[in-house]
């Protein structure tokens, strides 16, 4: 890189690196970053900026949404990067500035993923769709959702519509993706421009190939995109073809990065990333320099905060029900440790806490923990003391992430993690792993509907109990089946999305030589291991309607169940995780993916239990699922600790795109004084995490 006047004076005061000459953002944070082990008594509250500017956003606009669903949609304009004029939630708002359109929580359409789904969100919230627009989409421009039901086969179809598979991806964004938005601000965008084109003549000279072809106009698409975010920051007055110069423009320029992303992309899950070792970098040179303090700091993390609290996507209401509301997951990643042993926890890791504080409880930003016993006391003591405050955090591994995915891993969605800058996801929903065991017991038949849905398996016959070989065997065939069909409609929706609805913002702001993962997951996890359980260990006898469908299950004595720390039925568990895995591994993938699994259904699981059967563990038909890893509800008695301790036994690298656990605690139970409900959380997560949680 050159060393411009601009460069210099974006660079100045750093420690010089490999990052200096090459795009590597996480050598610039481990050659650069403070760690910081105290406690939070240096934080501040908000300043009277942050309060108005969250005030009037409260009373003009959030007010007005929590009336109505919605509180506006652009029918006009297909969205972009560059799509809209600037717009402010406030004259006060001009601290971290950019909304997704020129109005707060008015929503975009986004119909390259597809129209049908856009028209129906439309007219469910109240408006009138452009005749002119939807002539484009329907006439004109195929869509991403267009292709993907003129490649679908029959029995794709049919386990779709059943709700055997559900949640597919063949009419939104995918997500999963998170573009390394700090290199924004670390390097400028005219250097990322240089950088792509580079990348894109890299294999000029090579014979015409589809995969040179494709490389070549994907790179053409990603320079296109970076030119569009100039365009976008020029409205807001900025020009950020340069690095940034000071803590407030490197946070600033880092949101660009991602505004320009929710800007043209309404994929499932839109995280941010790992920012806080990166902004603390520049936080303490500003310090240093004398043009900022701590009130100063903690107004700009609370305004990206607010930023982030306000992403909003046209979506229907049928998608609200899969994920149990509008969540966009805009996780932001933080602490953990670094591969040289050093905590990644900074000043910026509490300020990004304080935010909870300052301005209140929020879903969003997703504020994940990367959790270690060895984490600074004044740390992770303040973690505890904010989730028993606004229940606002979630926690993963730190070592096991690391070991697997290194040291700058984010999470995306809830519990995805990946390299930032160097890794993509193909994001996949899941599968019903609970209803798979119904149709194996039924030869295919929906116990729901009574349709054949799969041919050529013969059910479970006979009045009296079940086998449990005969059933696993039976299962496993039935998995073949699941299996394969939801790999081919992955690799199908995933083709399909980088011809007709490619990502070009973020895919511009990771490498070209990328680790692409197939995200696959299971929903039902603990309702299969109760039930194979409840077969193995009591008598379990089908009830059959008058067509011979079994419909409920009569089952006597007791058995071990999942999530109470019993080898027997966490046995159970971690082998059905297994198999599936191995099941999925044996499918080639789309672009050679890696195929990867995720125990998860933190939202969906309501609308997995509407579409389901009874079961043998006294689940009854209709009811909700437990969320992702958790055990079946109201069957854990032995306490939270003994449920992570079952989690911990499936085996992560059966699991590598992530393991749920969701945990409801009063805090009263904690503990009679605050400190010591502290110290007993911080306590039980020491424990669960340290046994491979």
């Amino acid at each position: 890189m050159s060393n411009s006047e601009e460069t210099f004076e974006g660079w100045e005061g750093f420690k010089e690196g490999s990052w200096s000459n090459q795009i590597d953002v996480r050598d610039f944070i481990q050659k650069n970053y403070t760690p910081y082990d105290g406690d939070e008594s240096f934080l501040e509250g908000p300043t009277e900026k942050t309060r108005r500017v969250w005030d009037t956003l409260d009373s003009k606009y959030l007010s007005v949404e929590r009336k109505q669903r919605v509180y506006d949609v652009d029918t006009d304009i297909p969205a972009d990067v560059d799509a809209f004029d600037a717009g402010y939630i406030s004259e006060d708002d001009n601290v971290i500035v950019g909304l997704q359109t020129d109005v707060p929580l008015k929503r975009a359409m986004m119909p390259f993923g597809g129209w049908r789904m856009v028209e129906t969100a439309i007219k469910e919230a109240g408006k009138e769709v452009n005749p002119e627009v939807k002539k484009i989409f329907t006439k004109y421009r195929k869509t991403h959702n267009d292709a993907v039901f003129d490649i679908y086969t029959p029995r794709i179809r049919a386990a779709r519509s059943s709700h055997i598979i559900t949640g597919l991806p063949d009419a939104y964004g995918r997500g999963r993706i998170i573009g390394d938005y700090r290199r924004v601000a670390l390097y400028g965008v005219d250097k990322l421009i240089e950088e792509k084109q580079k990348d894109k003549d890299r294999y000029i000279d090579k014979p015409f190939s589809e995969h040179w072809s494709r490389y070549r106009e994907e790179h053409a698409e990603q320079i296109k995109a970076l030119k569009k975010l100039k365009t976008m920051a020029s409205k807001y007055g900025f020009d950020i073809s340069k690095p940034a110069t000071t803590a407030q423009e490197a946070v600033q320029w880092t949101y660009f990065g991602y505004l320009g992303s929710i800007k043209s992309q309404d994929g499932a899950a839109m995280s941010i990333g790992r920012l806080s070792a990166f902004f603390d970098c520049y936080f303490e040179r500003d310090f240093k320099r004398g043009i900022l303090d701590e009130k100063g700091a903690q107004e700009i993390i609370d305004s990206l905060v607010i930023k982030l609290r306000i992403v909003r996507f046209l979506r229907t209401e049928a998608y609200d029900q899969i994920f149990s509301g509008d969540p966009y997951w805009a996780t932001w990643t933080d602490a953990g440790f670094g591969e040289d042993g050093r905590s990644l926890v900074t000043k910026t890791s509490f300020r990004l806490l304080q935010t909870l504080v300052n301005l209140g409880p929020a879903p969003e930003p997703n504020i994940t923990i990367f959790w270690n016993e060895k984490l600074p006391e004044g740390y992770k003591r303040f973690c505890a003391r904010v989730s028993i405050e606004t229940s606002s955090i979630q926690y993963e591994a730190d070592e096991q992430i690391r070991q697997q995915w290194g040291d700058d891993a984010a999470i995306a969605c809830c519990v995805s993690p990946m390299r930032v800058g160097k890794q993509m996801q193909f994001f996949g929903a899941r599968v019903n792993a609970a209803k798979a065991l119904l149709y194996a017991i039924n030869g295919g038949r929906d116990e729901v509907s009574g349709k054949k849905i799969m041919e050529g398996y013969e059910p479970i016959k006979g009045d009296g109990p079940l086998d449990f070989d005969e059933v696993w065997e039976k299962y496993e065939k039935m998995l073949d089946w699941v299996v394969g069909t939801y790999v081919e409609a992955l690799n199908i929706i995933h083709y399909c999305h980088d011809r007709y609805a490619y990502e070009a913002m973020e895919m511009a702001l990771l490498d070209s030589e990328l680790v692409r993962t197939m995200g696959c997951g299971i929903a039902g996890l603990s309702i299969v291991a109760d039930s194979l359980s409840a077969i193995k260990y009591a008598k379990v006898t089908p009830v059959r309607d008058e067509t011979g469908l079994v419909v409920d299950y009569k089952t006597e004595g007791d058995f071990p169940l999942y999530g109470n720390d019993d080898d027997r039925a966490d046995d159970i568990a971690a082998t059905i995780v297994h198999t599936i895995m191995s099941k999925i591994k044996a499918i080639p993938m789309y672009r050679d993916a890696i195929p990867t699994q995720s125990v998860l259904t933190i939202t969906s699981n309501v609308v997995y239990g509407k579409a389901t059967g009874a079961f043998p563990s006294g689940h009854e038909a209709g009811t909700p699922f437990a969320p992702g890893a958790n055990p079946e509800n109201g069957m854990d008695t032995h306490g939270m600790l003994a449920s992570m301790l079952s989690v911990g036994k499936l085996d992560y690298k059966d699991a590598l795109d992530g393991i749920s656990l969701t945990n409801t605690i009063v805090p009263s139970s904690l503990g009679r004084t605050e400190d010591e409900q502290i110290t007993n959380l911080v306590g039980i997560m020491d424990a669960g995490f340290i046994k491979k949680g």
